[in-house]
């Protein structure tokens, strides 16, 4: 939002106060307080019929600053998100300057002259407050606004703010945190996360639900700006010094992502979602994937598993579904796992609407009667979430359904939430328009864990909220059957895994329009070499024959490659749940120090060793970017040089998937599915290995059973391999003279 016309005028109808200087302090329980007039105080007088803003510096958590400014002291609004602030020793220093230490982290404020902020980490300048860029401001009609402007560097990019389908560098950007039902084509986001960070070493997470309104290098373009209405700004500065830390903190401070079970990397196919489906063609589908040997884990019933008009009564459409248990009894013994399309909304048609408005389970208007709209479905209520009796009913529903073999949920919608409203627990509805999202995917992971168990809930989310990176898998919702909408959905996917979420995904082929053959085998290859891979369009089936023949050996190929990888896969996975760095990551990510990356966007890491770079256009070619040192393609075994870029053209078969110097990637025994032992019968893929490299394999418990150090010597390697059986190591593109040759390299056995 802005409120100013250039760089000295102010908007008509809008009036600004700032913090002149600092008048006085305040030490208590760890925290520093300081009182800033609105204006320099020369005399006594002057501070009569005055306002001032009270800054509080507090620590949650070490090398984090939590910034509060306050106009009027009034106590903020339900709901809150939940920040771990276990509290952390500081150092507060009044002599010279204010200044407030944890960590490595540490806020300045000068005791004399115009008051300003400065934030150092090690010492170093990361952002400052600058004189009148924190202000006080009142609208024509009355409305409070508070408002920061943190510099920016010359040389320094903004990412994050969720999953944002713009330009992957937010530079010069209006940025509205509020989650709408906007597709991936336009500015508007399904996930909204107040939440940035900079290849500065920073990130800034501010403290609000409701909307937050950025200008990023726009209304003044060497500051990144944020506001909020209200008589409150509270903000955390979270320092790296990397940007990984950076990421490690934050999901410190808001929660780290579970780990998703590891059937859940494989292939999903879906029902689509107006399409005609029964029961028959679900089985017709399931049968011809297998017979024609194409390897998936999870099949999805989209909407029409229910009744028209009866969304989301949990009832099936019995004409269409006559045996539901048996069904599911049936796709089970195919050795698949099996996802319900869910929303948090139900149609008055639906049975169970009557319970629900009787026993209050609605979200109110302020009359007190259900709100309603005719959105979606005829005459839909909205759960009430905040009451504890809906949650227990909604997860009762859930239940029913997972006792008759259910394994997943797809969690759709939870953006249109209304504003005028009233909840059971008295929350603020434009604090709750966001955080909805949150506590509807809270009650539907809480229900999974308790049934399945820990490490074996995974629900397929849409929307989101600050801390549902604790809820994973998200996807990107409705894209286009379009090469740019392809684009635009890796944009977004990047976006938000720099704005704490650890997995992502995307409807392979696009969600809306018919999809070509050539556009399908290229998503193929993009949607099987992301975290999670899933088959799902509107009014198209988006099973692979339907797309040609050579449609469905793509997805053959592409799909038994991602289950062979799975020993590596999970090993990252493991590391992104334990310490916040997401799996799928853009390349400034992993290579910061090469300021060429900062803005790619179209190219990413999966897990720390294997790069990717779709082809997003009919022709078959693709530009790609490798940073420095030495680079194999994993499907090829060609050798690259980094630190340039390459222009190549591919067949449907291959792309772009290269391995960077000194990484040891393993493979597991099988391509038929993405759940299997990955203990045994390995193989383990070296490159250009110059040091000692250890890797780790994982159970699915994410516990690790056993290891593969690698050290190289004068004239080979020397090979340990621990608690792990029948395993085969590849040097790539290396002919050692005492082992055997292979047709990538060099091969060693060890049983």
């Amino acid at each position: 939002m802005k409120f100013t016309e250039g760089y000295w005028l102010t908007k008509e109808g809008f009036s600004l106060n700032h913090p002149q200087e600092c008048c006085d302090y305040r030490i208590e329980d760890q925290q520093l307080e300081l009182f800033l007039p609105y204006k320099k105080i020369e005399r006594r007088g002057d501070t009569l019929n005055l306002g001032m803003t009270t800054m509080r510096l507090t620590s949650p958590q070490e090398d984090i600053i939590k910034v509060s400014l306050v106009h009027h002291d009034v106590a903020p609004a339900l709901p809150q998100f939940g920040i771990n602030e276990r509290g952390t020793a500081v150092a507060i220093s009044v002599e010279s300057e204010y200044r407030f230490k944890t960590g490595n982290l540490e806020a300045v404020v000068p005791k004399e002259g115009p008051f300003s902020l400065a934030f150092y980490g090690e010492q170093r300048l990361l952002t400052s407050s600058k004189p009148r860029a924190q202000a006080e401001i009142t609208g024509a009609d009355g409305t409070h606004y508070m408002r920061e402007q943190l510099s920016l560097d010359p040389y320094e990019f903004v990412y994050g703010m969720g999953e944002k389908f713009t330009p992957f560098t937010k530079n010069g950007q209006t940025v509205d945190s509020w989650n709408e039902d906007g597709g991936t084509g336009s500015e508007k986001a399904y996930k909204n996360v107040p939440f940035y960070i900079t290849n500065q070493g920073y990130g800034v997470l501010v403290n609000h639900p409701e909307n937050v309104s950025f200008e990023v290098a726009s209304e003044n373009v060497s500051r990144t700006q944020f506001s909020v209405e209200g008589e409150l700004l509270e903000y955390y500065l979270i320092y790296g010094p990397t940007m990984k830390e950076v990421l490690k903190k934050y999901t410190d401070l808001t929660g780290k992502p579970a780990l998703p079970p590891a059937w859940s990397f494989g292939l999903w196919l879906s029902t689509s979602f107006t399409t005609d489906y029964s029961e028959k063609t679900v089985m017709q589908f399931i049968d011809e994937m297998q017979e024609r040997d194409i390897p998936f884990d999870v099949f999805h019933f989209d909407c029409f598993w229910m009744k028209e008009f009866e969304w989301c009564g949990f009832e099936w459409d019995q004409k269409m579904f006559p045996d539901p248990a048996g069904l599911l009894k049936r796709i089970h013994a195919k050795g698949l796992k099996i996802c319900m399309w869910i929303n948090p909304y139900i149609g008055q048609k639906a049975k169970v609407f009557k319970e629900c408005k009787e026993r209050g389970f609605f979200v109110k208007n302020s009359k007190g009667e259900v709100w309603q709209w005719d959105m979606w479905q005829a005459g839909q209520g909205i759960i009430d979430f905040t009451n504890p009796e809906a949650r227990a009913w909604y997860k009762e529903q859930l239940k029913i359904l997972i006792d008759l073999g259910v394994d997943s949920f797809k969690t759709d919608f939870g953006e249109r939430i209304p504003t005028d409203t009233v909840y059971y627990d008295g929350s603020d509805p434009e604090k709750m328009h966001n955080y909805y999202a949150y506590l509807y995917n809270e009650v539907v992971f809480e229900l999974l864990e308790e049934l399945k168990g820990e490490g074996q809930a995974v629900v397929f989310a849409r929307s989101v909220s600050v801390g549902s990176q604790k809820f994973p898998v998200h996807w990107g919702g409705d894209n286009l059957s379009q090469y740019s909408s392809m684009a635009e959905s890796l944009r977004g996917g990047l976006s938000f895994v720099l704005s704490g979420f650890g997995f992502w995904s995307h409807d392979i082929g696009g969600f809306e329009e018919n999809t070509s053959h050539d556009l399908y085998k290229r998503w193929t290859q993009f949607g099987l070499l992301s975290t999670h891979s899933r088959y799902h369009g509107n009014i198209e089936y988006r099973v692979p024959w339907n797309f040609g023949e050579e449609s469905a050996l793509v997805t053959q190929r592409f799909s038994k490659l991602k289950n062979k990888l799975m020993p590596y896969i999970y090993k990252e996975a493991v590391t992104t749940a334990k310490t916040g760095v997401p799996m799928m990551r853009p390349l400034v990510l992993e290579f910061e120090e090469d300021y060429t990356v900062h803005t790619i966007d179209k190219q990413y890491m999966l897990g720390q060793d294997l790069l990717v770079a779709p082809l997003f256009n009919e022709r078959g070619n693709v530009k790609f970017y490798l940073p420095s040192g030495n680079w194999t393609n994993y499907l090829t075994n060609q050798a690259y040089e980094g630190g340039r870029w390459y222009w190549e053209e591919h067949d449907y078969f291959s792309l772009p998937l290269l391995a960077r110097q000194n990484s040891v990637i393993v493979e597991g025994g099988t391509d038929q599915t993405a759940q299997y032992d990955y203990g045994q019968n390995l193989t383990v893929h070296v490159f250009e290995l110059k040091e000692e490299t250890c890797t780790e394999v994982f159970d699915h418990q994410g516990d690790c059973i056993g290891e593969i150090k690698i050290t190289p010597t004068e004239s080979s390697y020397q090979v340990q391999v621990n608690h792990l059986t029948n395993v085969e190591v590849i040097f790539r593109n290396k002919v050692i003279d005492e082992m055997e040759t292979h047709e990538l390299g060099s091969r060693v056995f060890i049983r």
